[in-house]
């Protein structure tokens, strides 16, 4: 079943009112954080109000996801087990370089014994993952990883890398488009990357069209105010959903049963076009029973 991941915001661990608000905005998701949004000294205060807030619920239909700490901190190990227990949708993992990172988390997941249905998310952060993100998709077959997909990281690719952060992204197209291939290679969905400059409206609208070009499945937003231009972007438009309706009843006419591609409004469709067209319908209809 598909789900909608047009939208997925940040809101801090730390902050009760922004939780209390995260359960009435329009984001396909929200990613519930105890990272970089939090001080060292609030990390445990954000565990625990996350997870009370989890178990509460009234999320709706929203995706919930956990970002805990990177593997490298002293924090990681109480995240994920507090994550583990709680039963958010997913668990999301900064900095994941190596499958022997994935396997760490598997491993300490399977000490909580969590819920079946609970997936990793992998930030793809570093050079290493990116050089790596075919061999850390293909961990997926791997069913402890729980592996579901990556987001994409250029602001730490960034820093690590010295590629500069420019409007179009042009440096950064190249990373982007192998960590694309590699998640389609192994049947994983990826998110793109949040854009900085929270009052510049147009230019997140420009970048958050690119990454629907470039074939991101959505974006990760650090501001509510993003999310309607975002939802907007990521959904089908109306007239993109009638034709793939169309080329769907074309192909259903018993006199092109057996046919490979049929002229439908003096073009050629092909098989592969009905197949595409049948993703958008779902899509289309995924986002419309959201109710967004």
């Amino acid at each position: 079943m598909i789900r909608p991941r047009r939208s997925l915001l940040f809101m801090p661990g730390s902050n009760a009112r922004a939780l209390e608000k995260a359960r009435s905005l329009p984001a396909d998701g929200l990613i519930l954080d105890i990272e970089d949004s939090v001080a060292p000294d609030a990390k445990a205060m954000a565990r625990d109000q996350i997870g009370k807030a989890i178990a509460a619920g009234g999320f709706g239909k929203r995706e919930v996801l956990i970002r805990v700490n990177s593997l490298d901190t002293p924090w990681w190990i109480d995240d994920i087990d507090m994550a583990g227990k709680v039963r958010p949708d997913g668990i999301l993992v900064p900095k994941i370089s190596t499958v022997d990172d994935l396997n760490a988390v598997a491993d300490r997941l399977g000490k909580v014994n969590p819920d079946a249905s609970i997936r990793v998310w992998a930030m793809i952060e570093t050079a290493r993952a990116v050089l790596d993100a075919d061999r850390l998709a293909a961990a997926a077959k791997d069913s402890r990883t729980r592996l579901a997909g990556f987001m994409f990281g250029p602001n730490d690719i960034s820093r690590e890398t010295r590629i500069r952060m420019l409007p179009g992204r042009a440096a950064m197209i190249p990373m982007m488009t192998h960590c694309i291939l590699a998640t389609r290679a192994h049947g994983l969905e990826i998110l793109d990357g949040p854009y900085g400059d929270i009052s510049n409206i147009d230019g997140f609208a420009v970048e958050c069209a690119q990454g629907r070009d470039l074939g991101f499945d959505g974006k990760t937003l650090i501001h509510p105010s993003h999310i309607a231009a975002c939802n907007a972007i990521f959904t089908p438009p109306a007239e993109e959903v009638a034709q793939a309706r169309k080329i769907i009843a074309a192909f259903e006419r018993p006199e092109n049963a057996g046919r490979g591609a049929i002229q439908l409004d003096g073009r050629m469709v092909e098989r592969l076009h009905a197949e595409m067209a049948k993703r958008t319908i779902a899509m289309a209809d995924a986002i419309a029973a959201m109710g967004s």
